[in-house]
């Protein structure tokens, strides 16, 4: 076994239970994971310089692939309703076969953390088969200092080995591809997919484990601050604005998707961006085209130019899911600690694409923790087989997929820092006006960003507002340099009686997914439900 690169020596590869015939390489830095990936035939180059990988038929996240060992200590305290369980043998037996399949590979290494504050931080070491991911987790994840790698210690670990097939009647699996995590060991195996988004999600999994037990709460959401020092959070499914939002140049930077919020106020888990790079253009997201157009970025199932090499960002042939993974420094105006002060301000972002819901609303404690734990935004027909209108979609804490918890703990640690702390909480629509999805057009991305604005240094406060018939929350009647008539969704609709239609449907939708909540929350909060006209009357 060959090995190169710069590790702590009492560290090496066996700490990781592996052995291989083959060389391993730690901590390699761009450019030599440039050359690895580009002479093993993993990934081109984009004319700017940006690597570019496919990842196969796996072009998003196989939620339905991912495990979590259950055994005495995690059985009483996992939402197993949400998460699949893998008995300890079968995982065994898993991971002796990881060891095996490795055993003749060419193995990347890289030492980084996940949390950029020391005292809530988790080391975590990944293997993976394949240069390119080890540069995509590189970016993705915090970068200790060349010298501190003497000494790093890992306590997670997570093995990618895309090459490795599960077999369904010795694994326990559903199919040949798999996510396993060993919450009590720390220890992540994944096999039979090339989606990299994998290996940040299960870090981002595992503090969500860690965390809620210090009184830390983890966030599946977008970070900045200000110029005065106070610092906002964004919080919203994949493709409701996370990314664009929190990337504004009057803003510093904290993060683009996990943070967590503790006694010291809030911290980056990571310390790169994964933006959605379906559509960009410099002029809509000058920022993040600049990133994403760079050498050391990755590119994940973008198609390049044939004659020119450029990306083209309008592409859909592999996956509407194109991302690009780039290191925060690559934003101008990112925090160089990823770090800030408790937060003064929460936006939970929704793409309605009922067209019922206002550009911005105020909400009071109860109602954000009502929609915290209702997680609500909308796929649009086309985007699924089989989608062939707006489709709500709720999903608890805006990230069930990566909740190990029950959804309770989230909110009731969320509840107690909004009062702590006196944060002011905005629900903001960046989905339709003037009809749903096939009828109204999207949201002004300029009002958007007028209105988050006046919210964030505190303008808004000083407006008249109305209170919404069907949800109750608190919503602008002007707004200096926004059309009024945006402020009213009622009102940029031209037939007001289908308007109503949608209305009670999406509020039934609410209603109905709440359910399952009902039992773990109090009175207040389920007083903060929407509710029909009738009911209201």
């Amino acid at each position: 076994m060959q090995e190169l690169g710069q590790w702590n020596r009492a560290c090496g590869i066996g700490f990781s239970g592996l052995t291989t015939e083959g060389s391993v390489y730690y901590n390699l830095q761009a450019p030599d994971l440039y050359r690895e990936a580009l002479q093993r035939g993993e990934a081109e180059i984009s004319a700017e310089g940006a690597l570019v990988a496919a990842t196969g038929q796996h072009t998003g996240r196989s939620p339905r692939d991912k495990f979590i060992v259950r055994d005495g200590s995690t059985a009483p305290v996992v939402w197993w309703n949400a998460n699949q369980a893998m008995e300890p043998e079968a995982f065994e037996r898993l991971r002796a076969d990881f060891i095996a399949h490795a055993a003749g590979r060419d193995l990347f290494v890289q030492d980084l953390v996940g949390g950029a504050d020391p005292a809530q931080s988790l080391p975590v070491r990944v293997v993976t088969e394949y240069a390119w991911h080890s540069l995509f987790i590189r970016n993705l994840l915090i970068r200790p200092e060349v010298a501190d790698l003497d000494g790093f210690l890992p306590r997670m670990t997570i093995i990618d080995l895309p090459s490795f097939r599960t077999d369904p009647a010795r694994h326990g699996t559903r199919s040949e591809t798999v996510i396993a995590i060993d919450l009590m060991r720390m220890i992540v195996l994944i096999g039979g997919t090339a989606y990299a988004g994998e290996m940040k999600k299960a870090v981002f999994t595992a503090l969500n484990h860690l965390l809620p037990e210090r009184g830390v709460m983890p966030m599946h959401c977008s970070a900045n601050v200000g110029p005065d020092g106070k610092a906002a959070v964004f919080f919203g499914l994949s493709g409701t604005g996370k990314t664009t939002l929190s990337a504004d140049p009057e803003r510093t930077l904290i993060g683009d998707d996990e943070h967590g919020w503790g006694p010291e106020g809030i911290f980056n888990f990571e310390g790169g961006c994964y933006a959605k790079c379906v559509r960009l253009s410099p002029e809509a997201e000058p920022e993040i085209y600049a990133a994403s157009t760079r050498f050391g970025t990755v590119l994940e199932n973008v198609v390049l130019e044939p004659v020119t090499r450029k990306p083209d960002f309008d592409d859909q042939t592999r996956t509407e899911n194109t991302r690009s993974a780039y290191p925060l420094p690559f934003i101008p105006n990112a925090s160089p600690t990823g770090r800030a002060g408790q937060p003064r301000n929460i936006v939970m972002l929704a793409a309605d694409a009922f067209g019922v819901m206002p550009p911005i609303a105020r909400l009071t404690p109860a109602q954000a923790m009502y929609h915290f734990l209702s997680g609500y935004t909308a796929k649009v027909a086309g985007t699924e087989r089989g989608v062939t209108e707006p489709t709500p979609e709720f999903s608890a804490c805006f990230g069930s997929p990566f909740l190990p918890r029950h959804p309770s703990e989230y909110g009731a640690l969320l509840k107690r820092l909004i009062a702590e702390h006196d944060v002011a909480c905005w629900l903001v629509n960046t989905g339709w006006t003037g009809g749903a999805y096939g009828v109204g057009s999207r949201m002004p991305i300029k009002a958007t960003r007028a209105l988050l604005s006046a919210a964030l240094d505190g303008s808004l406060d000083m407006a008249e507002f109305r209170t919404d018939p069907w949800f109750g929350f608190a919503v602008p009647v002007a707004v200096p340099g926004v059309d009024a008539s945006i402020l009213d969704p009622r009102a940029t609709w031209a037939d007001k009686a289908a308007y109503d239609r949608q209305a009670r449907k999406l509020v039934g939708m609410f209603i109905d997914n709440f359910s399952k909540f009902e039992e773990h929350v109090d009175g207040t909060v389920l007083g903060a439900a929407p509710r029909t006209l009738e009911a209201a009357e």
